[in-house]
């Protein structure tokens, strides 16, 4: 009974089945009637072998067509069942469900806790993916003396971390948004300020708290999710040596570091007891994923974690856990630290169960870029990611890595499809592979890799024409006769050529 229910219900007139179901039929008969025309009739003239293709033809692009319509409908039928947007279902069809962007309302809910550029990378990836992101700021001037602009606005919190979150986040063109709050005062009354640090000051004074500021903010700025500051306590960052020196000075933990030839033991904050800001353990508490990193270890994501209650809500939560690791080393914080020694400091100042999977980068970066690094004492990370306490921890290697602006960065859509990745693998263990959520995260994550792909063979492409001067139609001949290292390793052997011919060049006019 049940059965022949679920049928009448696909066959009522709302649910606009029959129709293609019709059609269908016709097609199938017309296609019958042209192939029974050719198997009955013996001698056939030019008339009637017209009329029998012309039928034939008919009858399957009517088949066709009743397929196509039928499944689209079929798919609108779903989404009306399943899909708890869908307040208006009777003016339902696949365009705008496709082109409604509230599908990603319903995406999966991101917290991403760190500092600085990588935050802002994680955040610019994600936003393709869902909009229910957190981002909890760590503020990068704590424990630095005030600027002249902070004394002058007599502000709490700085707010150029959360500045930058936002430029991130926003739905806007990211350029025009980023000139606006990084735009400096030519008034001599305001010398010195940026427009955000007027901003902020005016919504501090409207709002009487930083957390109702910056959430009204995204408002204002049309962002893309949440922005938390950790804490909306003062506070600093203190490092203690391995010869016993505190250093309580931020900016000047790389410097003593690398003076005093020793390395950090640990990190602590000052005071201890810093409170989160308001809705920061809630979001940690509701994510289905929390991502914790890029950025300074030291400075950046594990002050984040040391702030009362934090690491122990991460602990605590249902989340997948999810660990970016750096790409290079930072002189006088991470010196010749591997994966393991990242992931390690980590627990060893947060304790275990705070991150359930680390990705790592390939580390298939140009050594002409890595060779500036090492001009400032930085390196790549080794890839050694032994030891007793990470056997719990799922390591993933990823070319995440990319080049901007002459510097080496995680790429943010990599890293957010590598995160996704993990989501949606999480949701299809879970046997949730109908839901809506499942559907768009990898329909989307599916079309980005095909996209990326195209574009990484264009440009190879594109390269390989340029450098050897050779025109479409010819390139393929010519560029196959190149070895598989050539190939690969091609930007790095011009880029040591060019060294060395400047080299060169430097001697001959110093002799001279």
């Amino acid at each position: 009974m049940d059965e022949m229910k679920g049928i009448l219900h696909w066959l009522r007139s709302s649910s606009k089945m029959k129709r293609w179901i019709f059609l269908i039929l016709i097609g199938i008969v017309l296609t019958c009637y042209g192939i029974s025309n050719i198997l009955v009739q013996k001698e056939m003239d030019f008339y009637d072998v017209g009329k029998v293709v012309v039928t034939f033809v008919i009858g399957f692009t009517l088949i066709v067509i009743g397929l196509v319509l039928l499944n689209k409908r079929n798919m609108e039928l779903f989404i009306e069942a399943t899909d708890e947007r869908m307040t208006h279902k009777k003016n339902v069809n696949m365009k705008s469900l496709i082109f409604d962007k509230r599908v990603y309302d319903r995406g999966p809910k991101v917290v991403v806790i760190g500092g600085g550029a990588g935050l802002n990378t994680v955040l610019t990836g994600m936003k393709r993916y869902t909009n229910n992101i957190t981002a909890i700021v760590a503020v990068s001037e704590y424990g630095k003396k005030p600027t002249d602009s902070r004394i002058a606005l007599k502000t709490t919190l700085p707010f150029e971390e959360v500045k930058d979150s936002i430029v991130s986040l926003s739905a806007h063109k990211k350029g025009e948004l980023e000139n606006l709050l990084n735009h400096e005062m030519a008034n001599e009354k305001l010398r010195g300020l940026k427009f955000s640090d007027i901003y902020f000051t005016a919504m501090k004074e409207i709002h009487w708290n930083d957390t109702e500021s910056i959430s009204k903010s995204g408002e204002i700025f049309n962002i893309i999710g949440n922005i938390l500051p950790v804490t909306s306590q003062e506070m600093k960052i203190c490092a203690e040596l391995d010869n016993g020196y505190v250093v309580e000075e931020k900016d000047r933990i790389p410097e003593i570091v690398t003076d005093k030839i020793t390395k950090i033991s640990r990190v602590y904050l000052k005071p201890s007891n810093c409170k989160p800001a308001e809705g920061v353990l809630e979001a940690i508490k509701e994510a289905d994923s929390i991502i914790i990193g890029p950025g300074s270890l030291y400075t950046n994501v594990i002050p984040n974690l040391l702030v009362n209650g934090v690491a122990k809500a991460i602990k605590e939560s249902k989340a997948m856990k999810i660990y970016v690791n750096n790409i290079m080393t930072e002189s006088g914080q991470t010196d010749d630290y591997t994966v393991a020694d990242h992931v390690n400091t980590i627990i060893e100042h947060c304790g275990e169960g705070i991150i359930d999977y680390c990705i790592y980068d390939t580390g298939e970066v140009i050594p002409e870029y890595i060779k500036r690094y090492n001009k400032e004492g930085a390196d790549l990370v080794e890839q050694q990611i032994g030891g007793e306490k990470l056997k719990k921890i799922q390591f993933i290697k990823k070319n995440i890595s990319t080049i901007i602006d002459g510097k080496i960065r995680h790429d943010p859509y990599l890293v957010a499809e590598s995160a996704i990745g993990l989501i949606c693998n999480d949701l299809k263990y879970q046997d949730k592979e109908s839901d809506p959520e499942y559907v768009m995260l990898n329909a989307k994550l599916k079309s980005d890799k095909r996209i990326n792909k195209l574009k990484k063979e264009k440009a190879k492409m594109d390269k390989k024409v340029s450098k050897h001067g050779i025109e479409p139609k010819e390139k393929n001949a010519k560029i196959s006769r190149q070895s598989k290292f050539s190939e690969k390793y091609s930007d790095r052997i011009k880029s040591i050529k060019e060294s060395e011919a400047k080299y060169k060049k430097n001697n001959t006019q110093k002799k001279k």
